[in-house]
């Protein structure tokens, strides 16, 4: 039996152990996909989208159906990353079109067009994802405000975006899609990645490989145009650009 001084360090040594095995399980731990709670983000996204939309409907002046756009775009930009979240380590496949998280694979094209769909835009998810990602882009936002770059160094790439205003992102590459959200602390990019752990990811700026690797990058500003969330208001159909 320890005693004294012995025990004491008998019982920070195995305290340290233990706490040194479970943080690195946890470190170890892949994300799974949650579709419960995914289910419950897009119940509660579409009851703020009908409360919104009447309240937009019902605006009298300019200024008050701004203060619903600013609403819409805080609740969009608040939910939608939690949803694609719910999607991490759904597997990747090219030809996959799950439905919902982990239920079978997912490519990236069909990711990006569920997400959006399940979000409360009505758009043919299939027609969506299977367009090149230029065209995923320019069916929400113009082309004018679609920003490409072509052979820029990824560091210079990160800094440009980095710098641009918070919100929810589409960004087309070379031959991938996907979302970077924004904010205050750096970008995240939200995928269903064709490279290890070909899966559902969400990768800060250093580890973001795909964007990395790409020499052709367009990106645009989704919760930043009014045009979008008049539409997500509404509920008035998305036209798919092809």
């Amino acid at each position: 039996m320890l005693s004294g001084m012995a025990a004491t360090s008998w019982w920070v040594w195995k305290f340290e152990k233990v706490s040194r095995i479970e943080f690195s399980v946890l470190k170890k731990k892949k994300p799974s996909p949650d579709r419960e709670k995914y289910e419950v983000l897009v119940g509660e996204l579409k009851r703020w989208r009908v409360d919104l939309g009447r309240d937009y409907r019902e605006a009298r002046t300019k200024a008050e159906k701004q203060a619903v756009g600013n609403d819409a775009r805080l609740i969009l930009e608040l939910v939608m990353p939690e949803m694609m979240r719910c999607w991490l380590g759904t597997p990747y496949d090219f030809n996959g079109t799950a439905e919902k998280p982990g239920e079978g694979k997912i490519a990236c094209g069909y990711f990006v067009s569920t997400v959006i769909r399940d979000a409360g835009f009505k758009v043919n998810r299939y027609k969506l994802a299977q367009q090149p990602s230029a065209n995923i882009l320019h069916t929400f936002i113009p082309r004018e405000d679609c920003f490409l770059e072509v052979g820029t160094e990824y560091p210079i790439y990160a800094d440009n975006v980095e710098e641009m205003d918070d919100g929810i992102y589409l960004v087309g590459l070379d031959t991938h899609v996907g979302f970077i959200v924004n904010r205050s602390d750096g970008m995240k990019f939200i995928h269903s990645s064709g490279s290890r752990p070909w899966a559902v990811v969400e990768e800060s700026r250093k580890n973001a490989g795909a964007l990395q690797r790409s020499n052709w990058r367009m990106i645009g500003c989704l919760t930043g145009e009014p045009g979008v969330i008049r539409t997500w208001l509404a509920g008035d159909k998305v036209k798919v650009k092809n």
